[in-house]
């Protein structure tokens, strides 16, 4: 039987380039591709948008034949980005990880809240330099809340597109809000006026692929529950992360968002002790970041404590990160959905 590891225990140290290599699609987007992405027939926005970003990553490899087909103008808006606007769950990272495979090397692949951190990590000009060297930088998870990060991304994306670098970004709808709060392609447009004439906008709709046979996680596990469960992960040789809930958002206070993938390394497992709400929106913030992290890496969630969508106050829920939160929710009862013995209860 292996033994736990807990995250608090750990401080990792990373370098600019360990940094940089981490700009790659997740573990579970490691091996897709524009041919495994299964669109709804119901919704015909979601083969639309894959046609096209399919069209746009070819166009760099000398595929522009596909380009033309589809455009109609193969040159000229071969120039452009691709923006996918939607809402959770309806393909867009997996199309965004296909659009990586397909491109011409070296290509980056980030969330926006990692483009921020690695530039807080490295500085501007630095980290633009790093990425000026890439063919494609893929932008996954676009966000309008926090105005400086905004004007931030906003300059970077100007600059490496004057520098010939393509772009393809994607952002989060809140289903059956529009226009209450989301992050809609029209403020896309006009935050960036910049790059406004370079994007082509595609529109995917659909329901939540995660949520189609579950829809809160489950409930939070006694005592000797979570012993049982953590008992059953360690017995399976895998790595569990076990940590009280308290201690843990507290240490991750102490390390910078940028080190949190290198955190989980190696983790499969995660058990939380005595979750409980978040009072503070920055510790709330720095939270979701490190789900996001668990998140790419498949990394299952049992716990005791709180249920895990009653973190976040209603007041947080409410207010301007609410996108931030509703992804988290969203991507904690996927998380959660997975069961102890290596199977996804969620179907998904």
């Amino acid at each position: 039987m292996t033994q736990a590891v807990h995250l608090t225990d750990r401080d990792p140290r990373v370098n600019r380039d360990e940094l940089l290599a981490d700009f790659v699609p997740p573990p579970q987007f490691e091996g897709v591709s524009f041919d495994s992405y299964q669109p709804d027939p119901a919704q015909p926005s979601q083969s639309q948008a894959r046609d096209s970003l399919q069209a746009f990553a070819q166009a760099g490899r000398g595929g522009r034949g596909l380009f033309k087909k589809l455009f109609g103008k193969g040159d000229k808006l071969a120039e452009k980005g691709i923006y996918l606007d939607g809402g959770y769950g309806v393909g867009k990272t997996h199309l965004l990880a296909s659009a990586w495979h397909a491109s011409e090397k070296p290509a980056a692949f980030g969330t926006f809240v990692e483009y921020t951190n690695l530039i807080g990590a490295l500085g501007f000009p630095t980290a633009k330099a790093e990425l000026e060297k890439m063919k494609l930088v893929c932008i996954d998870e676009f966000e309008l809340d926090d105005p400086g990060d905004t004007v931030m991304m906003s300059r970077l994306m100007r600059e490496l597109t004057d520098a010939g670098t393509k772009i393809v970004a994607t952002s989060n709808t809140l289903p059956g809000a529009l226009g209450q709060g989301r992050f809609a392609a029209q403020d896309f447009l006009r935050e960036i006026q910049a790059l406004s004439d370079q994007f082509d906008v595609l529109r995917i709709d659909g329901d939540d692929y995660r949520h189609r046979e579950i829809t809160e996680p489950p409930e939070p596990l006694g005592d000797e529950e979570l012993a049982s469960a953590e008992e059953k992960v360690l017995s399976d040789g895998r790595v569990l992360a076990t940590d009280e809930f308290p201690e843990l958002v507290e240490h991750l206070q102490r390390i910078h968002p940028s080190k949190y993938r290198r955190l989980i390394d190696g983790v499969q497992f995660a058990s939380w002790r005595q979750v409980e709400p978040i009072s503070n929106e920055g510790v709330a913030l720095r939270f979701v970041a490190l789900v996001d992290r668990l998140y790419d890496a498949d990394i299952g969630i049992v716990n005791s404590g709180i249920r895990l969508d009653k973190i976040f106050s209603d007041e947080m829920l409410g207010g301007g990160y609410r996108k931030k939160y509703m992804r988290c929710l969203s991507r904690m009862t996927a998380l959660s959905s997975k069961s102890v013995d290596g199977a996804d209860e969620s179907g998904s």
